[in-house]
C-alpha cells in the first residue's frame, strides 16, 4: 500500500478474535476498513507492482523497474541472466511508466491508449483513481526506440485516451506518491509532503 504495515499469519480458528481484538484496539486511533479497490489504488500511487496486472513472466525486471531485485553479484547461473546482461546498463525500448491523468472525469479501468506527441506508444495495465494525488492514475508499458528514458518523458506529451476522449497526461518511472519510500520505513510525515514536486506543478 506504499505505508508501513504488517502481514498477519493468524490460524483459521484465531481469525475472529484477532479481528474484534484489532478493531477495539484501534477506536482510539481511527481506524476503519478499506477495500481491495482502495487497497489497489494505494500501492498503484507508490509505484508498486501488481503480478499479473503489471509484471508478468514476459516482462523483465529491466523493463518493469526492479533491476533493484536482481541479484547482479550472484557467482551461479541464473535463467534468463544472459538475456539481462544484453540488456544491462542500455536503456530499454519498453519500460513500465506510472502514468496521471489530472483532468480526467472519466474512470479509467484498463488498456486504455497512451499517446506521445500524436503518436500510441503503449496502453494502461492496471488503473484507479488516486485519493492521495487527487486524480485517475495507472501504470503501462510504453515503447521508444531510442529508449524509454527521463529525458524522453520530460521531452513528450502525454495523453491517455479515456472513453474516446483525449486526456492530458503526466508520465514518470517514479511513484508520485513517497518516492523516496519514507513512510514505510517509519520517518512519519504529513501526506501531502511525499506527492512528488513535478506532479503538483502538472
Amino acid at each position: 500500500m506504499g505505508e508501513l504495515g504488517w502481514e498477519l499469519h493468524i490460524p483459521t480458528e484465531q481469525t475472529l478474535g484477532v479481528y474484534d481484538a484489532l478493531v477495539a484496539g484501534g477506536v482510539d486511533l481511527g481506524v476503519g476498513h478499506a477495500g481491495y479497490v482502495a487497497l489497489n489504488t494505494l500501492r498503484l500511487e507508490a509505484g508498486y507492482r501488481d503480478w499479473g496486472s503489471d509484471v508478468g513472466d514476459e516482462d523483465t525486471p529491466l523493463e518493469s523497474g526492479l533491476a533493484f531485485t536482481v541479484a547482479w553479484d550472484k557467482p551461479e547461473d541464473f535463467i534468463g541472466r544472459a538475456a539481462l546482461e544484453a540488456q544491462r546498463g542500455r536503456p530499454q525500448r519498453r519500460r513500465l511508466v506510472q502514468l496521471a491523468a489530472p483532468e480526467a472525469k472519466s474512470l479509467m479501468f484498463g488498456t486504455e491508449p497512451v499517446w506521445r506527441n500524436g503518436t500510441v506508444v503503449g496502453y494502461l495495465r492496471s488503473t484507479g483513481f488516486g485519493h492521495t494525488v487527487g486524480c485517475g492514475i495507472g501504470t503501462g508499458y510504453l515503447t521508444s526506440d531510442t529508449g524509454v528514458t527521463a529525458d524522453w518523458l520530460s521531452s513528450g506529451s502525454f495523453e491517455i485516451e479515456i472513453a474516446g476522449e483525449l486526456y492530458s497526461a503526466i508520465a514518470s518511472l517514479r511513484p508520485f506518491f513517497d518516492a523516496g519510500r519514507s513512510r514505510v520505513k517509519g520517518e512519519w510525515r504529513d501526506a501531502g509532503e511525499l506527492i512528488a514536486p513535478e506532479f503538483l506543478k502538472a
